[in-house]
């Protein structure tokens, strides 16, 4: 077996913990409990060989990672193996002597989740009372001054109200703010018939964030990232299978995506039992999916198979019940009228108004 080149990036879940609900809350349906996550010395650990490895970047995500009192010791152990580090959070939970903190350790920026510019939207859709800590929060990392990015998960509810969004970012300073609509696995899958937009209102975000991005002229990075269901494109999810990043869970399961622990017979390895290499070298599951011996037609034969690589496996299994079919996103695939029925229910549901009462299955509390 061929050595795959090394990843770059690590994406560590320090917890499934989470004081927000989000409806469209990427973690699995079963958190991980706080009794069974990865110690001090454990992380301290996967940092360290992460940094040997080739890894220079790391997501210190969740749920909210402000929950692991080791969040520090964290920190400095990537410091230490020379792996630059990011904050990603909802801001509950950040103060000025934490923050203080976790800069002296090493922390490099901060990555804060916004649900709506509206104070109330944004408490509503992430079922908790979140928007003024996100806002102290927004203030105090500036006032560090460590980069600031602004992360919004679109969907029905709060597109129509994009431009506001990106003015909230501008006015709370950020450096970049990434438009992210809404990835439908975990909890977004379950909450898709709510959450899923109309054609029309993509369109009509899709002409905000070219307003603003020539007002802007560079200034500030604005990140669109499309929309799965919409284009017909089938995108080259994580670039492509155990390429360049990996993701260890709460309690150590080492995937190849954040979602990819929804797949059956995926079997994947735990950083408790094997190394890093081992895992990314020779394991079955990051091995199972990668380059284009395991692609059926017409992804075997499609000139765009080298760039989209398939499209994403978590999503093929989540419409097919098969994770090695063509992604329906794809205009290609056999089941693309799979995707095509969702959409046009979606337009005609986005033609009536969000609810303002959600109707959501929300994310339940991790790590009890």
């Amino acid at each position: 077996m061929t050595a795959a080149p090394r990843p770059w990036a690590l994406l560590a879940e320090l917890t499934h913990g989470c004081p927000l609900h989000c409806p469209y809350c990427s973690n699995p349906l079963e958190l991980v409990r706080r009794s069974r996550e990865l110690s001090t010395a454990e992380w301290t650990e996967v940092m360290r060989r992460a940094g040997e490895f080739g890894v220079v970047h790391t997501h210190l995500s969740g749920g909210e990672p402000l929950l692991r009192r080791d969040l520090a010791e964290i920190v400095t152990a990537a410091e230490s193996a020379e792996i630059y580090t990011q904050l990603v959070t909802s801001g509950v939970g950040l103060d000025e002597a934490r923050l203080a903190d976790l800069i002296a350790a090493g922390l490099r920026s901060v990555q804060l989740s916004l649900q709506h510019a509206d104070p109330a939207a944004s408490d509503r859709i992430a079922g908790y009372r979140s928007f003024a800590a996100k806002e102290r929060a927004a203030a105090l990392v500036r006032k560090a001054g460590l980069p600031l990015g602004i992360n919004v998960v679109l969907h029905r509810d709060n597109l129509d109200a994009l431009d506001a969004i990106i003015q909230r970012g501008l006015d709370w300073g950020a450096d970049r703010i990434e438009l992210a609509n809404t990835q439908f696995y975990g909890w977004a899958l379950r909450n898709r018939d709510a959450l899923l937009p109309s054609r029309d209102q993509l369109a009509r975000a899709r002409e905000t964030v070219e307003h603003r991005r020539q007002r802007l002229d560079g200034t500030v990075d604005l990140v669109w990232v499309v929309p799965d269901y919409f284009d017909g494109v089938a995108k080259p999810c994580m670039g492509g299978w155990g390429a360049v990043s990996l993701t260890v869970a709460p309690d150590g399961t080492a995937l190849p995506c954040p979602a990819a622990a929804s797949l059956p017979d995926l079997a994947p390895p735990n950083v408790r039992d094997h190394t890093l290499e081992w895992i990314w070298d020779h394991s079955t599951a990051f091995n199972r999916y990668r380059g284009e011996e395991w692609m059926r037609e017409p992804c075997r034969t499609c000139s765009r198979r080298a760039e989209d690589f398939g499209g994403c496996r978590c999503q093929a299994y989540a419409l097919t019940g098969d994770a090695a079919r063509t992604d329906p996103a794809c205009a290609l695939a056999p089941e693309h009228g799979v995707i095509r029925a969702l959409t046009d229910t979606g337009q005609r549901a986005g033609a009536r108004a969000p609810a303002r009462t959600g109707g959501y299955v929300y994310r339940k509390p991790g790590g009890g």
